[in-house]
C-alpha cells in the first residue's frame, strides 16, 4: 500500500475531529433528522477511513500524541482508527488512561469502542468485566452493552456490585428482565438507595411488566433532579389524563419547568397541547419549548407565519442578573423557534374539533406503531431516543433502536421493529398495571 502524505493524513485527522464533534451534535440536535444526520456520517466516515489509510505505524503514532493532548474529539478519532489497526494496541492505550481521564475523554473512549466495527473487540473485552478497577469494568460492561454482547450471567452477578455504575451498566447490558430475574433481584434495586440505580431498575421493571416498577416511578416522579425528570418522562409515555394533568401543574413551576414540557410533549394529549399554548405567551426560553411540545402534538410546523423572530437583547438576562461563570456552549434548545402564539392560537381554534381529548396524537396523527416508527425514521434526532425507549417499553426489549448507533445500525433495527408495526399496542400503558 502506498504511504499516504502526512499533510494529507493531517488533513483528515483534522476533518475527522470537526465532523465527530458536529455528528455527536446531530445525533441529539433538534434541526437533524435521520436522513441528514446520514449524510453528515458519510463524510465523517470517509475521513476516518482516511486515517486508517496510513497504516499501523501512523496510527500507533497518531494514538500516543492524541492522547497526550486530551482534545475529546481528536482522541475518538485517534482511538477509532487505531482499533481498527491494532486493536490490541489500542484496548492497552484505553485502558491506560481511563481511570485519570477527564470525563469528555472518558466519553470518546468508550465511544470509539462502541462504534468499533473491529471484529473480535467483544472477546478481548469479556475479562475485563472481572477488573478490579471499577472505571475499566463500567467501561467493559457499557461498550458490550452498546454492542449487544454482555454475557448474560457475568450482569447478573454484577448486579450486586457496591459501585453504582457498575449496576447500571450491568442492568442497559441485560436487555429485558425475565421473571424469574425479577422476582429475585428487582424488588431490591427498586428501593435502593441510589437514584440512578431506582431509574434503571424501573425502566427494566416496566419492559418486564411488573406492577411494583410502575409504583416505584410515581414515587420517583415527585423527586427532584434528573432520575425524577426521567421518571416523569416514563409516565409520559406510559400514562393518561392524570399524568397530563399533573405535568400540566408542574409546568408551572420554575425550577423543574423545563423537563415538565419536554415530558408533555410526548403525552400526546389535547390538553397539554392547550397548556403549551398558554406558556407560549412566556419568555422565549419557555416559548421555544412550550412550542416544540405543542409541535410534536399536533403536527403544526413553527414556521412563517407560525413563528416570530426576537431581537438579540429579548433573550439576555439584565447585567446584574448575568452569571459570568455560566457555561456558554449552546444549547439544543435554543436553536427552536419562537412560537408566534397569536397565530398559533387561531390555528388550533380552526383545528380543535378535530383532536379528541380521549385520543393520544404523535405529529398530528393518532398515535400507533406505525406512527411511531415513522418519528422514529423522519422525525428530530433530540426526540428520537424517547420514541426509541417507547418502542423498547412496548416490545419489552425485543426491538431496541440504538439512537448513538451509526445510522446503519439505526435504520436496520427500525427496519425489524417496522415488521410488527401494525400489531404494536397503542394503549396507555399504565392500564396494563391498573393505573
Amino acid at each position: 500500500m502506498p504511504m499516504l502524505r502526512m499533510d494529507v493524513f493531517e488533513e483528515h485527522f483534522s476533518e475527522a475531529a470537526f465532523l465527530y464533534s458536529q455528528w455527536e451534535r446531530a445525533l441529539r440536535g433538534a434541526h437533524y433528522n435521520l436522513e441528514e444526520t446520514a449524510r453528515l456520517e458519510g463524510r465523517l466516515l470517509a475521513h476516518l477511513d482516511g486515517l486508517v489509510l496510513g497504516g499501523e505505524s501512523t496510527t500507533e503514532a497518531l494514538l500516543r500524541s492524541a492522547l497526550e493532548g486530551n482534545e475529546p474529539a481528536e482522541v475518538f478519532c485517534a482511538v477509532f482508527a487505531s482499533v481498527a489497526e491494532s486493536p490490541h494496541v489500542a484496548l492497552e492505550a484505553v485502558l491506560a488512561l481511563m481511570p485519570a481521564a477527564s470525563p469528555g475523554v472518558q466519553a470518546s473512549l468508550r465511544r470509539a469502542l462502541e462504534l468499533s466495527g473491529c471484529r473480535g473487540l467483544e472477546a478481548a473485552l469479556v475479562p475485563l468485566l472481572k477488573s478490579s478497577e471499577v472505571s475499566v469494568q463500567t467501561l467493559a460492561l457499557e461498550v458490550l452493552a452498546f454492542r449487544g454482547a454482555v454475557p448474560r450471567e457475568a450482569a447478573l452477578e454484577l448486579l450486586g456490585h457496591s459501585d453504582d455504575r457498575v449496576v447500571v451498566a450491568a442492568m442497559r447490558g441485560l436487555g429485558a428482565l425475565g421473571k424469574d430475574i425479577g422476582r429475585r433481584d428487582l424488588p431490591r434495586l427498586l428501593t435502593d438507595n441510589r437514584a440512578n440505580v431506582r431509574l434503571a431498575a424501573i425502566e427494566h421493571g416496566l419492559m418486564a411488566g411488573v406492577r411494583a416498577a410502575w409504583d416505584a416511578c410515581g414515587q420517583e416522579a415527585k423527586g427532584d433532579g434528573d432520575c425524577a425528570a426521567a421518571a416523569r418522562m416514563l409516565q409520559a409515555i406510559f400514562g393518561d389524563d392524570k399524568v397530563v394533568e399533573r405535568l400540566v401543574d408542574l409546568s408551572a413551576d420554575n425550577g423543574i419547568r423545563e423537563g415538565a414540557l419536554w415530558a408533555l410533549g410526548f403525552t400526546g394529549r389535547g390538553a397539554a397541547a392547550e397548556a403549551c399554548l398558554e406558556l407560549m405567551g412566556q419568555a422565549p426560553s419557555v416559548a421555544r419549548l412550550a412550542g416544540e411540545a405543542f409541535s410534536a402534538i399536533t403536527g403544526l410546523m413553527l414556521k412563517d407565519a407560525f413563528s416570530k423572530e426576537i431581537e438579540e437583547e429579548e433573550s439576555l438576562p439584565p447585567l446584574e442578573e448575568d452569571d459570568l461563570d455560566a457555561d456558554l456552549t449552546p444549547r439544543h434548545v435554543d436553536g427552536l423557534p419562537v412560537p408566534a402564539r397569536d397565530a398559533v392560537a387561531d390555528w388550533w381554534l380552526r383545528v380543535r374539533q378535530d383532536y379528541s381529548r380521549s385520543e393520544r396524537y404523535l405529529g398530528g396523527t393518532v398515535f400507533s406503531g406505525s406512527a411511531l416508527l415513522n418519528a422514529l425514521a423522519k422525525g428530530p434526532m433530540r426526540r428520537r431516543h424517547v420514541h426509541a425507549q417507547e418502542l423498547a417499553l412496548r416490545t419489552q426489549g425485543t426491538h431496541v433502536v440504538q439512537t448513538l448507533a451509526f445510522t446503519g445500525r439505526q435504520i436496520a433495527e427500525s427496519a425489524g421493529a417496522a415488521r410488527v408495526s401494525g400489531t404494536l399496542s397503542a394503549r396507555p400503558m399504565a392500564r396494563t398495571f391498573g393505573g
